[in-house]
């Protein structure tokens, strides 16, 4: 018998070498793991057998479901011909495919809006994405002949990954603050987080109010600003905030008046997530830069994109002694077999008609929220397409949230893996991000799982 058929050996093995990210692994290496072994569908399998419906899309890159077989096959036939080829001074036949449709699908999604997402960069995941698009963003000027514009505008309560750069326009605490001396000065506009408005405000001046203090910044610093960055329609590590309706058009205006690039970063919420292809769609918006990463290979291989405008590429044209070449760039962009693996998945959403599918998922996860929005502990619910999070509080008149040592997210998170569903919070947030081909009966049973372990942990 292979030691990886041993059980127990394997959780030995796992606790003596592996370091899990974002894991306190103090308490890992107590605790007895899910190790898992298998997928079908929106399902795992663990080392013990045992299926547990995936509520979080393996951290929300799996989109059409685990072993879909056009993306076992694309990604067969790739490997007929070559794993990898670099990128830098070549081209491959994969990574040529996946930009045209990329292009092309942006293109349909958006009616043709101008100015035309056209121009695609290849990296490896979320952070990458987002560090060619603050590099982009910061040459670019330069280019143009306004060197001062070297500082970022980003949100309170935003993720945009975990390097220097993507940090540095990030603004959650808890991941941010003790690397707070590596990070470059960037500035901060009020997220637009009506159930906890940092300016007191409510519903709709909320959203207002926060635009207005965009603008002070704007007003003063526009001079110093490359671009704005934002997760449009829902910032999801920062808790599933799902902004009011007109606030990103709002913000798209801000940087129209003041002349300043829009860094779109749909690395969570691209591919369907909110109800439509790209959440950008939702108000109409064409940033100057996109960024797509996790359900873009359906969570097979990594890879992410960086889409720019014809406007900021020909920005970096000249001759060669000029050095204005993007300097940047990774072992693996533009990998052959995530390109093609990414091909193949977004076939499936035209096959599948994957979008057109989602709005009766996205009526049952509205009306089990406002069930779930009755329960005494339950202080806050909210949601956008499969995007959905319930935030349990202790006080629900006064918003008083469970003090974090509590880990009262994660205790509903182990009592809904006793029911067979993996759950991972956000402190006292449930997220619920399931992959978009979960079916109407699986959909309706986690959201019953969720309720009845909320309703155990909290009484």
């Amino acid at each position: 018998m292979s030691y990886l058929d041993d059980i127990e050996h394997l959780a030995e093995l796992d606790k003596q070498y592996i370091w899990h990210p974002f894991t306190q692994m103090k308490d890992w290496l107590v605790e007895k793991p899910v190790i898992i072994t298998e997928g079908r569908n929106s399902f795992v399998k663990d080392t013990y057998g045992r299926w547990y419906l995936d509520a979080v899309s393996s951290l929300w890159v799996n989109i059409h479901g685990h072993r879909r077989k056009e993306i076992d096959d694309a990604a067969r036939e790739q490997l007929d011909r070559i794993a990898h080829s670099t990128l830098l001074g070549l081209g491959n036949v994969p990574s040529i495919g996946l930009s045209e449709k990329l292009v092309n699908t942006l293109d349909a999604s958006f009616g043709g809006l101008t100015p035309r997402l056209s121009k695609v960069f290849y990296s490896d995941n979320g952070s990458t994405a987002v560090e060619v698009a603050l590099k982009m963003a910061f040459q670019y000027w330069i280019h143009k002949g306004l060197p001062k514009r070297q500082s970022f505008l980003s949100l309170r309560n935003g993720y945009h990954g975990d390097t220097i750069g993507a940090m540095s326009v990030g603004s959650v605490d808890i991941f941010h603050a003790v690397f707070q001396s590596l990070l470059f000065k960037t500035f901060k506009a009020p997220s637009p987080f009506c159930y906890r408005c940092e300016l007191g405000k409510s519903c709709p001046d909320c959203s207002l109010a926060c635009l207005r203090e965009m603008e002070k910044i704007l007003e003063v610093h526009a001079d110093e600003i490359a671009a704005v960055v934002i997760e449009p329609i829902v910032q999801a590590a920062g808790g599933m905030i799902v902004w009011p309706e007109g606030y990103l058009k709002g913000v798209s205006t801000l940087c129209s008046k003041y002349n300043i690039l829009l860094i779109a970063d749909e690395v969570a919420t691209g591919f369907g997530r909110t109800g439509k292809m790209f959440a950008c769609e939702h108000e109409r918006v064409v940033p100057d830069i996109m960024c797509l990463s996790k359900g873009i290979t359906n969570g097979y291989l990594p890879l992410a994109v960086t889409l720019s405008t014809a406007e900021i590429f020909n920005a970096f044209l000249g001759e060669f002694k000029d050095l204005k070449t993007f300097f940047h760039g990774h072992s693996y962009t533009g990998n052959p077999l995530a390109c093609a693996v990414a091909i193949a998945s977004l076939d499936i959403f035209r096959t599948d008609e994957t979008i057109v599918k989602l709005k009766p998922k996205s009526a049952i996860i509205e009306d089990k929220l406002a069930d779930m929005a009755t329960l005494p502990h339950v202080g806050n619910v909210r949601h956008k397409g499969l995007v959905a999070a319930i935030e349990l509080v202790r006080e629900k008149t006064t918003k008083d949230p469970y003090p974090w040592e509590d880990r009262i997210g994660w205790k509903v998170a182990y009592k809904a893996r006793e029911e067979g569903v993996l759950m991972r919070p956000l402190g006292n947030i449930i997220v619920i991000m399931p992959p978009l081909s979960i079916g109407i009966g699986d959909l309706r049973h986690l959201l019953e799982v969720i309720k009845k372990s909320i309703i155990a942990v909290t009484g």
